[in-house]
């Protein structure tokens, strides 16, 4: 016999609603790790804000909405532990060194001290504060599952290329992958779920049919750290193979079986279709391509840091003269030198934003030649094809 519901006024029911959402997707929970004797000691906060009306924006961690709230939070976490006697510890928001006599107490006591003096937009209601230690596998499941971030913070030192460049480090590109056709790298790709990836159209010039495809996935070619099976491969319904339009140049793959996501294998972050990464932001492009132009892919993945440049400029008669649609974009250097090259086709250009999260803001597709003067990279524009990357895979 079924149990009887008991009557609530639609007020009541509306705020009880509000308050449990608000409690458990909104009002975070803050990740972070300590390092103790080489060992990662993760933990995790979580209150409720009382000033914040919840959207369903806050869902998902490529809205604006979310990248805002989360600034702020991150911001008022900063200012906890930089004010106290942590604060030589402190790294980042997600992130906290400690040493072995820093405990589950010190933290939490700092948390509960300056949560009742530190001036912040955001009303927290302190009886609501959590601190929980997690083990290892908890932590890096949180962590790994969380797109756009990276296990630890990697230096650049000067300018690497792809051509003539510099190798990655482990973990340092978890969302890089490569796909190949039967058995040999033919393109790169962006994870951006654990069974889709994103490429180039133009990479299944040689063929469409799964069986023949394969991806893999960590640093090196061989031996791989992953390697799975390609289910579907959905090229955009107005591609043309036609070898001088380059329009787009976009495709998504499903895996035949899910990715192990793993501190140096993870999702990239999408951005929504509506934001702007604006002309001049630093970017890293990153493959298994050429050398030099028209050489061979190398086994050893690597990077170079190139910034967008203006649609407007690339358009120059000099530049491109006008080939570049809105579907595109350019990043590079006028001067050359730095560039993807063959081999690099379908990989990603990211950007990390002010939060160090790591967007997909472009996929290697086209350019003249590889570094040549007044030819950078041409790239297809992630956010103007986003809608049609979600209406294929549902990310």
């Amino acid at each position: 016999m079924e149990r009887a519901r008991q009557s609530l006024n639609p007020w009541a029911i509306a705020a009880i609603v509000v308050s449990v959402v608000v409690g458990l997707a909104l009002i975070i929970g803050l990740l972070t790790f300590f390092l103790c004797r080489d060992q990662n000691r993760y933990y995790n906060a979580s209150f409720l804000i009382t000033n914040v009306n919840y959207s369903s924006q806050y869902e998902k961690q490529t809205t604006e909405e979310f990248r805002r709230l989360s600034q702020d939070i991150e911001t008022m976490i900063s200012a906890i532990f930089k004010g106290s006697f942590l604060n030589r510890r402190y790294i980042r928001s997600h992130v906290f060194r400690l040493s072995e006599a820093v405990t589950w107490g010190h933290v939490n006591s700092v948390l509960q001290r300056r949560l009742r003096t530190i001036s912040s937009p955001l009303n927290i209601d302190q009886s609501t504060l959590s601190l929980t230690e997690l083990n290892k596998e908890r932590g890096d499941n949180l962590l790994n599952n969380c797109c756009g971030i990276r296990r630890e913070a990697f230096s650049f030192t000067g300018v690497e290329r792809i051509i003539g460049g510099q190798r990655a480090q482990e973990g340092e590109w978890p969302w890089q992958a490569s796909i190949q056709l039967d058995g040999t790298h033919r393109c790169g790709a962006s994870i951006i779920s654990n069974t889709w990836l994103v490429t180039a159209a133009h990479c299944f010039r040689g063929g469409r049919e799964p069986r023949r495809w394969t991806a893999s996935f960590g640093i090196l070619l061989k031996p791989p750290n992953q390697r799975k099976s390609v289910r579907r491969i959905i090229i955009h319904e107005n591609y043309s193979d036609f070898l001088l339009d380059h329009t787009n140049d976009v495709a998504v793959v499903e895996l035949a079986s899910s990715i192990e996501f793993t501190n140096d294998i993870h999702s990239v972050c999408l951005p929504e279709a509506s934001h702007v990464f604006p002309v001049n932001a630093s970017c890293f492009v990153t493959g298994w391509g050429a050398l030099e132009n028209d050489g061979y892919s190398v086994n050893h993945l690597r990077q170079a840091e190139v910034k967008i440049i203006s649609t407007a400029i690339c358009n120059r008669r000099e530049v491109y003269g006008g080939a570049i649609t809105p579907g595109m974009l350019c990043a590079g250097y006028l001067e050359g030198q730095v560039d993807a090259c063959q081999g690099d086709s379908g990989g990603p250009l990211v950007h990390a934003n002010s939060r160090g999260i790591w967007y997909l803001v472009g996929i290697v597709s086209w350019g003249d030649e590889c570094g040549k003067e007044n030819k950078p990279g041409v790239y297809t524009r992630v956010t103007y094809y986003r809608n049609w990357i979600y209406s294929k895979t549902g990310i």
